[in-house]
């Protein structure tokens, strides 16, 4: 059934009251399919047809579910009822949307759910956004190292039904430090009376709850696990990061990076697990002040840059009026800076998100690309002030157009490689977020100064008093 088909008859079961065709409608749905046709409702009316759901698939489908359409529904749903479903839910989605409630809201619940589950939802909500805490689930398998490997499948057996993954096992001492790995596939291939020590495997990567979620999603990458252990100070295991969450990360950080290239940042929502979703949803639904709000700020930064370009051509009316072919390559000189410097700062943004730039080498790779904007800039200087010469120069008789041309490239394009390196670097260093806040300075340091040498180099060659 298609999502237009399964919604209309979701909603004509509602309007009806029609309670058991909606559940026959909603047993034959996968969670995700289901999650997403509730999106087509209020929460209102999707906490109705949560509750519809089979109790053995409601936490799932809820899980899928928009962070924002789950508080939505969270506010409706009756005490008990939102017990359960939390309950039932994985930990870290849990402890996700717990910080997501009111105060009021989370004193309400709490005394409804188990002690187990407020600890753990407690001890995860505790920690920073955007660590390896944040991120971490704690409802994982694990085997004591003088366990048989049959004593260790049937252990893995109870607690597969609780577990986020049991693919891979995490070998504990009694004072709960990892000792060592294991995974499913090599207890099944070896004996049945082997001890999980003589196993498992003793060298595993891990992380620390305080690590950059950035930093464990690549590690997770760069080794391919299905999960990572994450340990305390104490070297005590105290839950993994797992596969599709690491791949979580890594879409929101990418977004994130697209959004801000874009200039619709918000400061306010950094470091939000599931931050692209939430300001997806800010951007296309709700109040128009959040989508003005976030694309103002880097706009009017654009504005004031340029009408300072504009301040500089004002101040060359002169050459201007003088040469009017000068102002046919007034777009070229500031567009190709602006290409330059947005490729540079999104070289630099997406190694350093991938610590591929290390902060304390910063300056081999400012050399580095200063060498490529040279380079750069030599070429498309070259290119171009050829071109402006038997366009613009020659016809006009005045042949020094082509080096005015060429040398302002020449300018604009070096010190826009540099600067992409150099002020995201800087604004880094001062703990500013570089990935908005870049460009705009860029593009009017760049515009100024490529024109600037233009209009002077005409103004020289040309002999036009300014």
């Amino acid at each position: 059934m298609s999502t237009a088909i399964h919604v209309n008859a979701l909603r004509a079961f509602l309007d009806k009251d029609d309670q058991d065709s909606a559940r026959v409608a909603l047993q034959a749905q996968h969670p995700a399919d289901l999650a997403n046709d509730m999106g087509a409702f209020t929460p209102p009316e999707a906490a109705k047809l949560v509750m519809l759901v089979p109790d053995a698939k409601r936490a799932e489908v809820f899980g899928y579910l928009p962070p924002e359409f789950q508080t939505g529904i969270a506010r409706v749903l009756p005490r008990g009822d939102l017990a359960k479903i939390i309950t039932a839910m994985s930990h870290d989605e849990r402890a996700d949307l717990f910080k997501r409630l009111s105060d009021a809201q989370k004193s309400d619940l709490l005394p409804a759910l188990a002690q187990a589950e407020r600890e753990d939802i407690r001890k995860l909500a505790a920690y920073k956004e955007g660590t390896a805490g944040a991120l971490m689930t704690s409802d994982y398998a694990t085997l004591g190292p003088d366990l048989t490997v049959m004593e260790a499948i049937d252990r893995l057996r109870q607690e597969a039904p609780d577990a986020e993954t049991i693919y891979d096992a995490f070998v504990v001492d009694e004072e709960r430090r990892l000792v060592g790995v294991i995974s499913l596939r090599d207890l099944i291939l070896a004996r049945a009376d082997r001890r999980v020590a003589d196993v498992m495997r003793r060298a595993f990567q891990a992380a620390r709850v305080e690590d950059d979620d950035q930093f464990v999603a690549r590690k997770i990458q760069e080794y391919d696990l299905r999960a990572l252990p994450i340990l305390n100070g104490g070297d005590k295991l105290v839950g993994i990061v797992t596969q599709d969450d690491a791949m979580d990360v890594q879409v929101e950080d990418a977004s994130e990076l697209m959004y801000q290239k874009a200039g619709i940042a918000d400061i306010h929502l950094r470091g939000e697990h599931h931050l692209d979703t939430i300001r997806s949803e800010k951007l296309t639904s709700g109040t128009i002040w959040y989508p003005i709000r976030v694309r103002l700020a880097f706009l009017l930064v654009t504005l004031a840059g340029g009408l300072l370009v504009g301040t500089l051509i004002d101040a060359f009316e002169e050459v201007l009026m003088a040469v009017v072919a000068v102002a046919v390559f007034i777009p070229l000189i500031m567009d190709m800076g602006g290409n330059v410097g947005t490729q540079s700062t999104t070289i630099f943004a997406r190694g350093y998100a991938l610590g591929h730039i290390q902060l304390d080498r910063f300056g081999s790779y400012l050399r580095r690309e200063a060498t490529v904007g040279l380079v750069m800039g030599v070429i498309i200087g070259i290119t171009a002030g050829v071109i402006a010469y038997y366009w613009q120069g020659l016809p006009n008789d005045i042949p020094q157009l082509g080096i005015a041309v060429g040398v302002a490239l020449f300018t604009s394009v070096t010190l826009a490689c540099a600067l992409g390196f150099l002020l995201p670097y800087a604004m880094v260093k001062i703990g500013v977020d570089h990935a908005p806040g870049a460009d705009p300075f860029i593009t009017t340091i760049k515009d100024f100064s490529g024109l600037a040498v233009y209009f002077l180099l005409v103004a020289y060659l040309l002999g036009v008093d300014i």
